[in-house]
């Protein structure tokens, strides 16, 4: 899968995208992300990037053209896959959205700063917008990193496990259940004997017993819409 963030401050990638797993999946080829400095492509004699907003008001507004050009100049002709811009008013990152766009052949992620992005630049080059929470940053480059983190999940051989991101909090609706590694005994607390016995059906029942217990203490919203049997219903009923 191949990534392009257009930003104008590249440099904050550094770091993130050549660390851990994010680092490995792009020495094995596995994912392709690049950065694009969007200020080299403004036609203004200081390669300003923003302006006053029309009508009045706070902050500078990221300008139309050096977006447009520097979009059309990483896309090209005959571009296939989904062009995001990290806004407020998107649809919320979530693991279903992340899986989705994990099968696109490319991304282009625009991240916005000041106070936003003039509108036509939006409507002419951006496919959807998506919010990663209702909060307010200071730029789109964070809210990037996290998208580009959560879908590079999903593709196939980044974790080295299939199994993994369907593991883990959310991916079925519910909270993970508890981890636990050796020592197999420390402050006076054990790992669950469960787990030690080596009854795979057991510590799978366990695990999602576990998970309805977190989901219900810490995030009883996500129960609402979680695919739960009749039995499991009944459950957390008697709890």
């Amino acid at each position: 899968m191949r990534v392009d963030i257009l930003t104008i401050f590249p440099e904050m990638f550094d770091s993130v995208l050549n660390a851990s797993i994010l680092g490995r999946a792009r020495e094995q080829g596995l994912l392709d992300i690049r950065c694009t400095d969007i200020r080299p492509y403004s036609t203004l004699k200081h390669k300003n990037t923003d302006d006053y907003p029309f009508g009045g008001g706070a902050g500078m507004v990221m300008l139309a053209q050096p977006i447009m050009d520097a979009m059309a100049d990483v896309t090209g002709e005959n571009f296939r896959g989904r062009r995001i811009y990290l806004g407020p008013r998107g649809r919320t990152l979530t693991s279903a959205l992340a899986r989705e766009l994990a099968q696109e052949e490319r991304l282009v992620l625009l991240c916005g700063h000041y106070e936003g992005v003039d509108q036509r630049a939006l409507d002419l080059c951006v496919d959807e917008e998506i919010s990663i929470g209702d909060y307010i940053l200071t730029g789109g480059e964070l809210a990037a990193m996290v998208l580009v983190d959560c879908v590079a999940r999903f593709v196939p051989g980044v974790l080295g496990s299939a199994e993994s991101p369907e593991e883990e909090s959310f991916s079925d609706g519910l909270l993970e259940y508890p981890q636990y590694t050796r020592p197999r005994e420390i402050g006076g607390l054990a790992v669950p004997e469960v787990l030690l016995n080596g009854d795979h059906a057991k510590i799978r029942a366990w695990r999602r017993l576990e998970s309805l217990k977190a989901t219900r203490r810490f995030r009883p919203d996500l129960l609402e819409k979680a695919s739960l049997t009749e039995k499991e219903r009944r459950l957390l009923e008697d709890m």
